[in-house]
């Protein structure tokens, strides 16, 4: 007791029923702190895994089977066990291999994110088997889907570009904008020479001019031939 009240420490007892009762010399407020944030770790790590159940049948329908199977693999994305039961019923029980062509499609379904944990077995007129996340095939998985989408980005086409004609400074030495390359005119049909530009097209009316005095010519009265005697 004095060595303890000297060094400003606490004097515990370890075993009271020994004889003598061992005691032990410490911090006793500094020991109950880490006692209580080693409890807080070890709870932190430990995670609650809870097993789901899905039931399917021999006759199901692919409705039925893909919603059900889309629940299989949302239940082992969060890290759950799934237990699978197949009912038989009635007939059905005299074909088991019904019920294991159907516990074999869910397994090829869910292979990229789960595994099986106990294979199917009969017990009675139910068919049962565990999966369990596969944390690896997952990995796999989700690696390839980002090379795949990494590839698809990296063959869009580029734009098509317009050629344009290069820009020439002015009179006061400024760039003026660039603008689209002209089209040649096209060539004549029957190879002569491209027409200028504002000729008027063969075979389209040409609109009449007035003369120069500014008013078109009035057309005169209509006269008749002299009659012969």
């Amino acid at each position: 007791m004095t060595i303890a009240r000297d060094a400003d420490l606490d004097l515990v007892e370890v075993a009271a029923q020994a004889n003598p009762p061992v005691c032990r010399i410490m911090d006793y407020g500094k020991y109950k702190y880490e006692a209580a944030q080693k409890a807080k770790e070890s709870r932190r790590k430990t995670s609650s895994v809870s097993i789901k159940e899905m039931k399917y049948r021999p006759k199901i329908s692919k409705g039925d089977f893909d919603t059900k199977t889309r629940k299989v693999e949302k239940f082992l994305e969060e890290g759950h066990k799934v237990k699978v039961t197949l009912t038989f019923r009635g007939r059905e029980m005299n074909h088991p291999e019904l019920g294991q062509r159907i516990l074999d499609q869910v397994v090829d379904s869910v292979s990229e994110i789960g595994r099986v944990e106990i294979f199917p077995r009969r017990d009675g007129r139910n068919m049962t088997m565990v999966l369990a996340p596969d944390r690896k095939a997952q990995a796999a998985s989700e690696r390839a889907r980002r090379q795949a989408a990494e590839a698809d980005s990296g063959e869009q086409p580029a734009a098509a570009t317009t050629p344009t004609t290069p820009s020439t400074p002015d009179a006061n030495g400024d760039q003026a904008p660039a603008r689209p390359a002209a089209q040649a005119p096209a060539a004549p049909a029957n190879g002569g020479s491209p027409a200028p530009a504002g000729a008027a097209s063969p075979g389209r009316p040409q609109p009449s001019r007035p003369p120069q005095g500014g008013r078109p010519a009035q057309p005169g009265p209509a006269t008749r031939p002299a009659e012969r005697t």
